[in-house]
């Protein structure tokens, strides 16, 4: 064997790995206007129905309408129909019946007649109704009691009676007071006592019962309230202490003036001084 049988070189021979020769390919990519594959289309649909026996020489395919067309028109065509069928009033054409009711409108044919005997009345009517304005009752009468007089005294006249409701009770007065002596005095000309409840009344808004009482401005004095004070030394010197001088001037006053001291206090209520 010889030396270079002995060391073979590694890799691969020119047997087993072939060069690769790239060859040009002879399709090309052309594009044909669409009226030419319209036309081929139609002319291939053609020969297909030929082929199967159609003698009108037409096919689904052979039309010659592609699909990008069809689509459209079938859409168009049912939104038009959509929009007709919402613009016309689906009972434009209906009419109602105008017969009066009672009156039969039949039609009948030939040879045959109808006879209605009555016809059905429907009668609506409504109950009549009326309006009451509410008038409110009137408000109930007062009623005011009327409070009994008190009956005249005794000895007293009718004008007496009638003031000396306005004179309240004087009550009964402490012995050996001024009052005490008045009491007497009166009873002893026949007054009541009303006449002396009238003259504690006067007297006490003349002078508080004071037998010390003076009015400076006018020169009034004592519990009867002379004008002037001398004018109660007819009864007695001691007109200025004496509370019996005083009073006995003063009732002497008042029978000669007004009758009684209910009198003298219905004046002096109405006029402020008697």
């Amino acid at each position: 064997m010889g030396r270079h049988a002995a060391n073979p070189i590694p890799g691969p021979s020119r047997q087993e790995h072939p060069a690769a020769v790239e060859r040009p390919s002879s399709r090309r990519r052309v594009r044909v206007p669409a009226s030419q594959t319209v036309a081929r289309r139609a002319a291939a649909g053609s020969l297909v129905s030929t082929a199967s026996g159609d003698t009108t020489g037409t096919s689904v395919r052979g039309a010659g309408v592609p699909r990008r067309v069809v689509l459209p028109l079938i859409g168009f065509c049912a939104s038009f129909a959509f929009v007709s069928a919402s613009l016309v009033n689906p009972l434009a054409g209906a009419e109602a019946a105008t017969t009066v009711p009672g009156a039969a409108s039949v039609l009948t044919a030939p040879g045959q007649t109808l006879t209605v005997a009555g016809a059905a009345v429907t009668v609506a009517d409504r109950d009549a109704y009326g309006v009451t304005e509410y008038v409110p009752p009137p408000p109930p009468p007062v009623v005011v009691a009327e409070t009994e007089k008190p009956a005249a005294t005794p000895g007293a006249s009718s004008g007496s009676a009638k003031k000396s409701s306005a004179a309240p009770v004087a009550g009964t007065p402490d012995p050996g007071s001024a009052k005490a002596v008045a009491a007497e005095l009166v009873a002893a000309r026949g007054w009541g006592s009303d006449q002396y409840d009238c003259l504690v009344s006067l007297w006490q808004k003349e002078s508080g019962w004071n037998v010390y009482a003076s009015n400076r401005s006018s020169g009034a004095y004592g519990i009867p309230q002379a004008l002037p004070g001398s004018k109660m030394g007819s009864v007695g010197a001691d007109w200025q202490t004496n509370p019996a001088t005083q009073i006995t001037w003063g009732l002497n006053y008042i029978g000669g003036r007004y009758g009684n001291p209910c009198g003298a206090w219905a004046h002096s209520v109405a006029s402020n001084w008697y």
